[in-house]
């Protein structure tokens, strides 16, 4: 995996490799610190039942329109982790977040998958806690199972490309632009993401929300427009953490 525009969060990720990797362990120290700075991550159309209940849905300001799960208001402040890197209980912590140290980096070809792990300071480390091979060399189960979460990220993100061509080509999305004031006075602006016009929706053309409804996107499409009153409970956690 090249270093020049790395994923978010991910500073060194190599491929893991038996005999480089044999005696590290994933440190059982890792929080969710790394994503304390983050106001939103991507998420994946599978995922989107789940985010509407908790984060605002929003699409990236750049195409294709990928989803987002709003994290918080204001930049480098992620509202649903708190001072020890601890996430919001009984909250839905997003698939892209959750992989993390692991990844799929892909060969020249695109076409061929390698697991990867983050390599960043503090997070391997010689001890038997948790191995990512066995003394034979084998796959760990910790190692198992980040694999298969890896290979179901990846599926779910080609879907999830498909959705985001077609929002993207419809014309439907409006950029959002606010400004709210806080208790204390402090300003904040919101822009930078998209979201669905829901008139612009409903005029679109028969053949197209036909179309939607046999790929089976419009539940997608409500889960945005329905998650949009997640934006008051981000004020709610802002007001709560400046108070």
């Amino acid at each position: 995996m090249t270093t020049n525009n790395l994923p978010l969060f991910y500073k060194n990720p190599v491929m893991l490799d038996k005999k480089f990797h044999a005696d590290l362990s994933l440190t059982d120290k890792l929080s969710f610190s790394f994503a304390a700075k983050v106001n939103a991550v991507p998420v994946s159309i599978v995922e989107l039942p789940n985010v509407m209940q908790f984060y605002p849905i929003a699409f990236s300001a750049q195409a294709p329109a990928t989803p987002l799960a709003i994290l918080g208001l204001r930049d480098n402040e992620n509202l649903f982790v708190d001072e020890n890197g601890k996430w919001s209980e009984n909250t839905y912590i997003p698939a892209y977040i959750r992989r993390y140290p692991f990844i799929f980096s892909t060969d020249d070809s695109g076409q061929q998958l390698t697991l990867c792990i983050d390599s960043a300071d503090g997070l391997l480390e010689k001890s038997n806690v948790n191995p990512l091979f066995t003394p034979n060399g084998d796959l760990t189960d910790l190692t198992k199972n980040a694999l298969e979460f890896c290979r179901s990220y990846q599926v779910a993100a080609e879907q999830t490309l498909g959705f985001s061509k077609a929002i993207e080509e419809s014309h439907i999305l409006i950029d959002r632009h606010a400004e709210a004031r806080l208790n204390d006075g402090e300003t904040i602006t919101l822009s930078g993401f998209r979201q669905i016009d829901e008139n612009k929706f409903y005029e679109l053309p028969k053949e197209i929300i036909q179309n939607w409804h046999e790929q089976r996107w419009s539940g997608f499409i409500y889960a945005h427009l329905l998650s949009i009153g997640n934006w008051q409970r981000l004020f709610q956690l802002l007001e709560k953490r400046k108070s």
